[in-house]
C-alpha cells in the first residue's frame, strides 16, 4: 500500500483519485463521530469491492461468548463489543436502471475530504458506464454536534452526456454482522418497523445486554437547489426497509437527495418513547435544513478549535497531522456523559472490541482536562468510581479480599472482559493508572473536594489490594510483586516489574497521604468513608511497611533499575542491530522468541519516568532512556509519545521530533500497516502531549505550572491554549523567544525555564 496517498493540508484530509486498494484504509481515516454516535466512511452507495461496514452508538455493547482453548479460573466469561450498529447511511443509486458501484464503474476525477474545522466530509467523482453514460457526483456528510443523535447527508447527481432516469434508494438495514464476532452470530433482535411518508423506522434491541435502539431516516429532494416531493415505492424485508424514488432529469440538471439519519437508544430515553423522539429530532433537523445545520456545526467546531487548536508553522505534515488527532480525540469524546469512555479505536473500528483500557487514564486524561471544562475530565474520573463495585467483584475472583480492587483491563460496565491470562491476571499496573489519573486531575484542577467525594475510595479499594498483591521475601528482607506482565508486553509473568513495584509503592503512599487531608479537612467525608469502607488502623499500618519496603531491581554496573528481576540475563542487543526484514517482530518472530528477546514493546520503565519526573534528576532520566530507548521497538501506538516527551526533557531534540511524527501520523501514514482495522484513537493524546508536554515542557508538579519550552529546527513557531484551573493560557514559541498570554480576567504565576513569572490579566509576557 502507499503510505502517503494522503495529501499534505493544514486543515484537510485529502484524498485524490480513486484507488480500490486504499478503500478500508480511507473509511478508518476520513470516519466520522459526534461524542455519541460514529461511523467509518463507506460509502453511501452500493460497494461490492472490499468494505468493512461500520457505524457505532456510545455505550452499547455485547458480551460475545470467550473463545479460549484452556479455560483458567477467574477467566471473564465474555469479551465485550462494541456493537455494529444498523445502518441509516445507505443510498442506493440507479442511473437509467445501472446500479452505480465504484468497484465496476470508470471513475474520474475522484477525490475525497475531511474538513476539520467543521467535521464535514465531502466527496466528489465523475462515473463512467460502459454505455458511455457519465455522471458527477458529490456528497457531504456530517454528524450533527448541535443533535447529536442526528447524521446528514446531501447526495447530489448531475446527468453529464444524457436526459434519463435516476433513481435513489434510501434504505435502513438492520441486519449489519460484526466483523470481530466471535461466533459469527447476530447481535439484534428486529422489534418493529414502521414507515411514514418520506420517514422510516426500525426497532431493535441487543440480545442478552438488551439496549434498546430506534433507527430512522427522513428523506428530502432537491432540483438544482429547489425543493420538490416525489412518490415512493416501499420495500420491507424481515431487517431492511428501502425507499424507491424515481426522476427523469435533463442533462446539467442536479438531482439532490437529503438524508436526515441517526439513533435515539435506550440509555438515553425510555423504551416507550424512543420511536418519537427518533421522529422529533429528525423532523427538528430537516425544518433547519442542511445549511442552517451545517452553520451551527461550523460555529460548535469553531468553539471546540478555540482552545484545543495547536498551530505549527513551517511544517505542514506536522500541522496536519496534529489536528487530525484533536479532531478525532474531539469526534470521539465530548464529556458530557460520565457512562461513556475512550475505546482505543473510538468509532472508527471493531478491534479491541471498543471498549476502556488503562490508555484513559494514563494518555487521555491530560488532554481533556487542558482543552475543555474540568467537569469533562471528572466525568472520566467518575466513569470509574461508579464501577468499583465491579473492580471489587473482579478482585474477589481472583481470590483477593476485604474491598481490594482490581480495575479491569478492559472493560464497558466495569467488568473484566479480555481473556488472555498473561494481561487478564498479571497486567495489574493499570490498577495504578487509575490512581494517577485521580493524582493528575487534582493536581492540574486544584478540585481537591474531588477525593472527599469519590477518589478516597477508589484509593482505599486499590491500595488494599497491593498490600495483598505484595508478598514479603526473607531471602531479599522486602516486599516483592511476583508474576506480573508490564507496560512492555514482549514479556510475560516476570517477577519485580520495576514500573509496578514503583506504582504499587506509590499508591499506598498516596492513600496514606490523602487519609490524613481528608481527616485533618474534611472530617464528616473522613468518618462517612472510614464507616463504609471498614477501614482499620492496621491496615494502614501495613500499607506503610509494604511501601517502605519495597523491592526494586537494579543494575549498580549500569546504574539503572532494571525492568524486572533477570533483565540482564538477555542478550541485550540494540534494535538498531535487527534486519529491517524483521521487523515489526510482532509479525516476523514467534512468541518464544519474542518473550526471551530484550525488545521492548513500548516505555516501561521510561513509562514510570514520565509519570514520575518529578522524582528523578534530569541524569537519572538520561542514563535510564540511552539505556532502554535502543531496546524499544515502539510497536504499540502508544510508545512514541512517551519517549518523545523525554527526549524533549533532555535536549535530544531530534530523537523527539522523530517520535512526534511517528505517534502523530501513525495511521496517515500508517506505520503499522493496520489502519484498514480503524484509528488508534487513544494514542492521539499522546501526540498532543508530545508537543505540549514535550516541546512546551508543561508541567504541573506540587500545584505549580511550568513551562520548559523548545523548538524543532525545522519548526517556524508553533503555539497552543491549555486551560488551567480558571485560566486560559496561549503559549507562543519560536526560535527567538516565547510568549505567554493570559486571556483571563485574573493573574496567573508560571514558571518558565526555571524563573517565576507572573502573567496579568489579558496581559503578555514575553520570555
Amino acid at each position: 500500500m502507499n503510505l502517503n496517498y494522503i495529501k499534505p493540508h493544514e486543515w484537510k484530509i485529502i484524498e485524490e483519485g480513486f484507488h480500490k486498494e486504499h478503500v478500508t484504509a480511507s473509511e478508518s481515516i476520513f470516519s466520522l463521530g459526534n461524542g455519541a454516535m460514529g461511523q467509518r466512511a463507506n460509502f453511501e452507495e452500493y460497494y461490492s469491492g472490499e468494505s468493512l461496514q461500520g457505524s457505532y452508538i456510545g455505550g452499547i455493547y455485547y458480551p460475545d461468548k470467550t473463545r479460549v482453548g484452556w479455560w483458567k479460573n477467574g477467566y471473564p466469561e465474555y469479551f465485550a463489543k462494541v456493537l455494529n450498529a444498523p445502518n441509516w447511511i445507505g443510498i442506493g443509486v440507479k442511473i437509467n436502471g445501472k446500479v452505480l458501484d465504484l468497484n465496476k464503474c470508470e471513475i474520474i476525477d475522484f477525490s475525497r475530504e475531511l474538513d476539520m474545522r467543521n467535521g464535514l466530509l465531502t466527496r466528489s467523482f465523475i462515473a463512467s458506464f460502459p454505455d458511455g453514460d457519465m455522471v458527477k457526483v458529490h456528497v457531504k456528510r456530517f454528524l450533527s454536534m448541535a443533535l447529536n443523535e442526528v447524521g446528514v447527508i446531501k447526495y447530489s447527481i448531475t446527468p453529464i452526456n444524457f436526459d434519463g432516469n435516476i433513481e435513489y434508494e434510501p434504505y435502513l438495514d438492520a441486519g449489519i454482522l460484526n466483523e470481530d464476532s466471535n461466533y459469527d452470530e447476530f447481535f439484534w433482535e428486529i422489534l418493529d418497523k414502521k414507515t411514514y411518508d418520506d420517514e422510516a423506522y426500525i426497532m431493535s434491541k441487543t440480545l442478552k445486554t438488551g439496549f434498546d435502539v430506534c433507527t430512522g431516516m427522513k428523506t428530502t429532494f432537491q432540483l438544482n437547489d429547489a425543493a420538490i416531493t416525489l412518490e415512493k415505492e416501499t420495500h420491507s424485508e424481515e431487517k431492511s426497509i428501502t425507499y424507491q424514488y424515481t426522476k427523469s432529469i435533463n442533462t446539467g440538471d442536479t438531482f439532490s437527495i437529503v438524508k436526515y439519519g441517526g439513533y435515539t437508544q435506550s440509555m438515553n430515553h425510555p423504551v416507550g418513547e424512543l420511536f418519537y423522539v427518533s421522529a422529533q429530532k429528525l423532523n427538528e433537523a430537516a425544518s433547519i435544513g442542511f445549511d442552517l445545520l451545517l452553520e451551527k456545526q461550523e460555529k460548535l467546531w469553531s468553539r471546540i478549535w478555540d482552545t484545543a487548536d495547536i498551530v505549527i508553522n513551517g511544517d505542514i505534515k506536522a500541522q496536519q497531522a496534529i489536528r487530525f488527532n484533536i479532531f478525532q480525540l474531539n469526534q470521539t469524546y465530548s464529556g458530557e456523559d460520565s457512562r461513556l469512555n475512550i475505546g482505543p479505536k473510538g468509532f472508527t473500528g471493531e478491534k479491541y472490541g471498543g471498549s476502556t483500557y488503562w490508555d484513559t487514564e494514563a494518555y487521555c486524561i491530560p488532554f481533556y482536562m487542558s482543552t475543555k471544562d474540568h467537569n469533562v475530565a471528572r466525568n472520566l474520573l467518575i466513569y470509574r468510581y461508579n464501577q468499583l463495585d465491579k473492580a471489587i467483584e473482579n478482585a474477589e475472583k481472583l481470590g483477593f479480599k476485604n474491598g481490594a480492587a482490581l480495575y479491569p483491563m478492559v472493560t464497558m460496565n466495569g467488568e473484566e472482559c479480555h481473556n488472555e491470562w498473561e494481561i487478564t491476571f498479571e497486567e495489574i499496573h493499570r490498577n495504578g493508572a487509575m490512581i494517577y489519573a485521580i493524582y493528575n486531575y487534582v493536581n492540574y484542577t486544584g478540585d481537591v473536594d474531588y477525593i472527599a467525594s469519590h477518589g478516597m475510595e477508589v484509593m482505599i479499594a486499590v491500595a488494599r489490594f497491593w498490600e495483598q498483591r505484595a508478598n514479603f521475601s526473607k531471602d531479599k528482607d522486602q516486599f516483592v510483586i511476583l508474576g506480573v506482565t508490564g507496560p512492555n508486553e514482549y514479556e510475560n509473568n516476570v517477577n519485580n516489574n520495576w514500573y509496578t513495584n514503583y506504582l504499587a509503592k506509590w499508591c499506598l503512599e498516596y492513600a496514606m497521604e490523602n487519609l490524613e487531608l481528608l481527616k485533618e479537612n474534611y472530617p464528616q467525608d473522613y468518618d462517612r468513608i472510614i464507616g463504609k469502607t471498614n477501614l482499620e488502623a492496621e491496615e494502614t499500618i501495613k500499607w506503610g511497611e509494604v511501601a517502605r519496603q519495597m523491592y526494586f531491581p537494579y543494575s549498580e554496573a549500569d546504574g539503572v533499575y532494571l525492568q524486572q528481576d533477570g533483565f540482564l540475563d538477555k542478550e541485550l542487543i540494540p534494535v538498531a542491530g535487527l534486519s529491517k526484514s524483521e521487523r515489526p517482530i510482532n509479525q516476523k518472530w514467534s512468541w518464544d522468541r519474542i518473550l526471551r528477546s530484550p525488545y521492548i514493546k513500548q516505555a516501561d520503565v521510561l513509562q514510570g519516568f514520565y509519570f514520575f519526573e518529578n522524582h528523578f534528576d534530569d541524569k537519572m532520566i538520561e542514563k535510564h532512556f540511552d539505556f532502554y530507548e535502543p531496546l524499544t521497538v515502539h510497536e504499540s501506538s502508544l510508545s512514541p509519545c512517551v519517549h518523545s516527551i523525554l527526549a524533549s526533557k533532555i535536549d535530544r531534540n531530534e530523537k523527539a521530533y522523530e517520535m512526534y511524527l511517528r505517534t502523530s501520523r501513525l495511521d496517515l501514514d500508517d506505520y503499522n500497516h493496520e489502519v484498514h482495522e480503524g484509528l488508534h484513537i487513544t494514542s492521539m493524546a499522546g501526540t498532543w502531549l508530545s508537543i505540549v508536554q514535550g516541546f512546551g515542557g508543561m508541567r504541573n508538579f506540587d500545584n505549580q505550572l511550568s513551562f520548559d519550552p523548545k523548538i524543532p529546527k525545522n519548526w517556524k513557531s508553533y503555539s497552543f491554549k491549555i486551560k488551567y484551573r480558571e485560566h486560559t493560557i496561549k503559549v507562543f514559541k519560536n526560535h527567538e523567544s516565547c510568549k505567554f498570554y493570559n486571556e483571563s480576567d485574573t493573574p496567573v504565576k508560571i514558571i518558565v525555564s526555571g524563573k517565576e513569572i507572573t502573567i496579568f490579566n489579558q496581559d503578555l509576557v514575553v520570555v
